[in-house]
């Protein structure tokens, strides 16, 4: 979900990392409380001076649920321009594809992200088509889910 400290008139440059298995992704929901609206959203976070996209996502990995990934591939950018908590917002998002190094949480029902000790996301395993039924919850940055309907998992 998006950070807390948005910078009006900032654009933001984030990497997200995309994981498949069997048919479902691994997505981090989110709520926005001024419009009583819940989303979901890939792990990764905002790319750091110097970093490289792929490593952002490795690092983020690390950071917010130690698991240790490996990046597969690139998938694409979105341009992500949105309103959270009243907030604007603008985001350039690199899409990647990873796969877990430790493969027991594929069977994990849910992983509890934390930053600083403080909780920050739940995420799950939901199935792709989850997103493409009717009155679904988003799935952001827009167009990601057009995105992973025309790439296949390798």
């Amino acid at each position: 979900p998006p950070e807390h400290s948005l910078k009006a008139g900032k654009v933001r440059p984030l990497a997200l990392c995309v994981f498949r298995h069997e048919g479902r992704i691994f997505v981090a929901q989110g709520h926005d409380r001024t419009r009583d609206h819940t989303f979901y959203r890939p792990l990764g976070g905002r790319i750091e001076f110097g970093e490289r996209g792929a490593e952002t996502v490795v690092r983020e990995l690390r950071e917010e649920i130690d698991a240790d990934i490996k990046v597969d591939r690139y998938l694409g950018l979105l341009e992500n321009i949105f309103t959270y908590e009243g907030q604007p917002g603008h985001e350039i998002v690199l899409v990647y594809e990873g796969h877990f190094l430790d493969p027991t949480i594929l069977t994990r029902e849910s992983v509890e992200g934390r930053d600083d000790d403080q909780p920050l996301f739940t995420a799950y395993w939901l199935p792709l088509t989850f997103f493409t039924a009717p009155a679904a919850p988003p799935l952001y940055p827009d167009g990601l889910l057009e995105l992973l309907l025309t790439t296949s998992s390798e």
